[in-house]
């Protein structure tokens, strides 16, 4: 028996790809637990809040303990370890539980309902501050010390420095009300009332119309980031020999940028890329709070006001799978990029 643990481990050891599935499964454990406990800890939950809530409206503490126990489907006696084990046991099994406040709505099925929105809205800005940080990252490079520089420079450091809350509150400000471009209430929510879902022109012209003016914030507060990014690797790689020594054998600076400069300076973007397509599922709290887009953001942040611990647990837990195996997913797009981490690394 030794001798075969002791083979599994080596093997293991030896494995590159199962060391990293291994500690992702970790990690994720890890912040499981961690949020199971620090929600239980903070001030108010929702069972105190509903009994607390019945009591005022006349009934005897007792059966308001009752009632509460018996309209959340919960065990108000069980020990808190018990209520680890029985979270642990439900989310091996695929069940994030049910919410406290939304009449015992799974919590599997309030996610997967405004998910998507958040896909979009979130994955769409992300894949346009993308290709706009990468372009104009690279002209401010190529133009450096010149006025487009400069004030290109200005401008991505001073959209970084801003508060992404705060440029949505400029954006609410001057378009809807100081401008009047676009209406309040197409600010709000994430389609018009009556509207079904289907893959219509009308649908999504009207899903677009709603989220414009969000997606211009999501653009606008993150693509700062990337155009100075961009523009610190592109000018690095502009200096080294190789590229010298292609304009030395007469290669136009059209050919020099993609098949030179361009795959080197973007490669660091790509990972940066497959990181944060694990926060798209996040969303923005403060942001769809703002604009009552209803994604996981509102969710979360409703949740969290409630107390409602298993959404926010579920929340919480559905951000972390994602993160995690969004930097396995960079991990190995990095390495099949650039061979040379595959071979320094010895990943396989």
């Amino acid at each position: 028996m030794p001798r075969i643990l002791l083979g599994a481990a080596r093997k293991i050891a030896s494995n590159y790809l199962l060391r990293r599935l291994l500690k992702a499964l970790f990690t994720i454990w890890l912040v499981a637990s961690i949020t199971f406990f620090v929600i239980r800890a903070m001030p108010g939950n929702a069972v105190d809040i509903l009994i607390q809530d019945l009591t005022i409206q006349g009934v005897s503490p007792a059966d308001a303990e009752a009632q509460a126990a018996a309209m959340m489907g919960i065990n108000l006696d069980q020990p808190i370890m018990g209520q680890y084990l029985d979270y642990l046991g439900n989310v091996a099994r695929g069940s994030l539980g049910t919410s406290y406040k939304s009449a015992g709505m799974s919590v599997t099925k309030m996610i997967s309902q405004v998910l998507p929105w958040t896909l979009f809205s979130v994955g769409l800005a992300l894949m346009i501050t993308f290709v706009l940080g990468i372009a104009l990252g690279a002209l401010m490079a190529y133009r450096r010390d010149t006025w487009i520089d400069h004030l290109l420079s200005n401008v991505a450091a001073t959209l970084d420095a801003v508060s992404p809350y705060l440029i949505g509150l400029l954006a609410i400000l001057l378009f809807g009300i100081t401008w009047k471009l676009v209406p309040i209430m197409e600010m709000r929510g994430a389609m018009s009332p009556g509207m079904k879902p289907g893959f219509s022109l009308a649908f999504f012209a009207d899903i677009f119309k709603h989220v414009r003016v969000l997606l211009l914030v999501y653009v606008l507060s993150s693509v700062g980031s990337w155009m100075l990014q961009m523009k610190s690797n592109t000018v690095t790689t502009l200096g080294e020999d190789y590229v010298t020594v292609a304009r030395a054998r007469g290669l136009t600076d059209g050919r020099i940028l993609t098949a030179y400069v361009g795959r080197n300076a973007t490669l660091p973007l790509f990972t940066r890329l497959a990181i944060s397509i694990g926060f798209v599922v996040g969303g923005s709290v403060l942001l769809e709070t703002l604009f009552t887009y209803r994604g996981v953001g509102f969710l979360l942040a409703r949740s969290i006001s409630e107390r409602d611990y298993p959404v926010m647990q579920g929340v919480f837990l559905i951000i972390t799978i994602a993160v995690v195996f969004a930097n396995l997913l960079a991990d190995y797009l990095y390495g099949w990029l650039d061979p040379r981490v595959r071979i320094s690394g010895g990943g396989n």
